[in-house]
């Protein structure tokens, strides 16, 4: 039977001149329906009815053939983070579906949506133990939002359809287990089930939040309005609204703490902007925290609170979240707002009272701006051995106003949110809860497939590029010039770091180092290698001008092994350590002028109610 002519969505519907059409492609014209622009994958056999119908000439999906499905699948999900459109990933039956599982389940946790399409064996063979047969939904039963095996051919478009609405709708993983001779059976276009064929794309709604409860606003206003040390924690759910919260701030003499994941939401230069908490933090967020009366949290989950008592010197908590589920999850809440986090932090502000003077917000701005002059004089060095402080200083000054940033799991992240100055022009994402090493490239080419007029960087570390690395091919060839980073210091510094906290041994964290420019070149890149401070920014203007031209860049930075200052065991007050113990903390973290938080209250006329924990979160990992 001939394949369809012509394939127009009007109206949400779909007409065509014949009445015939692979289920392959049918489903692939539904993806199109809900904006579906590019499938990551590898092919195989039990993808065969799927890949035919994707060379189809009308088919207007883009495959882009990975090297690992890993690494699709971290791309398709990172592509929605990077604000794209639904992404798709493909598996073959068995080995392929198995290697889904990391991009996955970090969509998952992350509540991110996307499809995962697992190639079967053709239906004859079902059930028969045959060659790579596998019972593959269980493996994401405790994940997906949507988690189904195809019946027959005519259900595929209608449950693709049926997939992508559930994980937009549900923000999470859908997986479609699909037989391999599906996609080839030729079905009924004018007759599927109840409707012809169509996509439910174009008519989409997002839901809308409910109006705020405006006694719930003045029940929270007369808080803040008693409140002596106030901060605002600020979650994703600020996203967009970073300049409601900065006034906010100001008007109440509030710090701002930001959860990790959140960085580019507001000013780098905000001087009240305290970082965010714990160990991928700053140390004027995890001081603040614990000196503060009253908490307003909004738009976020942060799991580690619980566990490691973040708010436990807190007086008032007051938590605004448009999930029900979420309010109260992390703390017992005085007021609870249920709604928009933007709308809410409108209303608050327009109805608090202004604070014209507050020791406490004076402290804090001290705290911040010595933090600050920390960061800058590690990023300023002008010679010596690399170190990664340097990298991110040649980064801030020659990367673009609105350069995308992806960042790895490991070091990279704890660095990036201290020394990359980000500002709401720019985007950045990695792995934040699920935090899966090897996510930096593939959400470099997720991005780069999405905005291929912005400048994206790919921040990683050599334990992790180790893992994706081969995909630097995949940017070659699809032509998606990325700037790649790689911070070697030939171990995995973030796991070591953390060792030197809880074990005798520092054993299984190093490795051999690797010519990753040579690996770059080999795959039709170009490598660039530095090892000194002396020729950083220079190595940085070289590889931007290789990417003005289109081409794919890959930096070896050969840094130091220097461990980044843990803000969450913070060891500068006399006053609760010995002053050998302080010195020693200050000298290998060239941390001199850094002055614990309790001196800054004290100047002000406030008394510190920190008290040095016993354990000083030893195996918090």
């Amino acid at each position: 039977m001939k394949a369809l002519t012509t394939f127009l969505f009007l109206g949400g519907q779909v007409r065509m001149s014949d009445k015939k059409i692979s289920a392959g492609l049918a489903a692939l014209k539904v993806m199109e329906g809900w904006g579906v622009h590019t499938i990551y994958g590898i092919p195989s056999g039990t993808l065969s009815g799927l890949m035919d119908a994707m060379g189809h000439p009308e088919n207007n999906i883009k495959f882009l053939q990975v090297k690992h499905e890993e690494v699709g699948a971290m791309a398709a999900v990172m592509q929605w983070k990077f604000g794209g459109k639904l992404g798709v990933a493909v598996g073959s039956g068995g080995p392929g579906a198995t290697h889904l599982i990391n991009g996955l389940y970090d969509a998952a946790m992350d509540n991110t949506p996307v499809l995962a399409i697992l190639g079967s064996k053709p239906v004859r063979e079902l059930n028969m133990d045959s060659f790579q047969e596998l019972n593959q939904n269980p493996m994401y039963e405790s994940i997906a939002v949507y988690n189904r095996r195809v019946a027959t051919a005519e259900q595929l478009p209608h449950l693709v359809d049926d997939a992508i609405r559930t994980a937009i709708a549900k923000r999470g993983v859908a997986v479609l287990e699909v037989p391999a001779d599906f996609g080839f059976s030729q079905i009924d276009a004018n007759s599927i089930y109840s409707t012809p064929l169509y996509s439910s794309g174009p008519k989409y709604k997002e839901y809308k939040s409910a109006p705020v409860d405006n006694a719930d606003i003045d029940a929270a206003v007369e808080l803040l309005n008693q409140a002596k040390q106030p901060v605002i924690y600020a979650g994703v759910g600020t996203m967009g609204h970073g300049s409601a919260v900065q006034a906010l701030s100001r008007k109440i003499k509030a710090p701002i703490i930001t959860t990790g994941k959140n960085f580019e939401t507001f000013d780098w230069d905000f001087e009240a902007f305290a970082g965010s908490n714990f160990r991928v933090g700053w140390k004027p967020a995890n001081e603040a925290v614990l000196e503060a009366d009253t908490v307003l949290f909004v738009g976020t989950n942060f799991p580690f609170s619980e566990v490691e008592g973040t708010f436990r010197n807190v007086d008032k908590f007051i938590q605004i979240d448009n999930n029900p589920a979420m309010l109260g999850k992390r703390h017992q809440n005085d007021v609870a707002i249920l709604g928009d986090a933007g709308e809410a932090i409108d209303e608050i502000l327009a109805k608090v009272s202004s604070v014209s003077e507050s020791p406490w917000w004076q402290a804090n701005i001290k705290n911040i701006q010595n933090w600050r002059d920390y960061m800058t004089k590690l990023e300023k060095k002008t010679e010596g051995d690399l170190q990664a402080y340097q990298v991110y200083n040649a980064i801030n000054e020659h990367a673009a106003d609105n350069a995308i940033f992806s960042i790895d799991v490991g070091n990279v992240t704890q660095l990036s949110v201290r020394h990359l100055h980000m500002t709401p022009k720019n985007m950045w994402r990695t792995s934040p809860l699920f935090a899966s090493m090897g996510i930096g490239l593939p959400g470099g080419i997720g991005a780069k497939n999405t905005y291929p007029d912005r400048q994206v960087w790919n921040l990683i570390g050599d334990g992790a590029f180790s893992m994706t690395y081969p995909d630097v091919v995949t940017n070659v060839r699809y032509n998606l010039p990325v700037i790649n980073v790689v911070f070697t210091n030939t171990e995995y510094g973030f796991i070591k770091n953390k060792y030197e906290d809880t074990n005798t041994y520092n054993f299984g964290v190093d490795f051999t180092d690797v010519d990753y420019a040579k690996i770059a070149e080999a795959q039709g890149a170009i490598g660039l290698t530095v090892s000194r401070i002396e020729d950083i920014d220079r190595v940085v203007q070289e590889a931007l001008s290789y990417y003005g031209k289109g081409r794919v860049v890959v930096i070896d930075a050969k840094i130091t092994k220097d461990r980044p200052i843990p803000v969450e065991t913070l060891k500068l007050d006399k006053s609760l350590y010995s002053a050998e113990t302080v010195n020693a903390y200050k000298e290998k973290y060239e941390a001199q002028e850094l002055v614990p938080f309790r001196e800054y209250l004290e100047s002000e006329g406030l008394t510190s109610k920190y008290i040095k924990d016993s354990n000083d979160n030893k195996y918090s990992f």
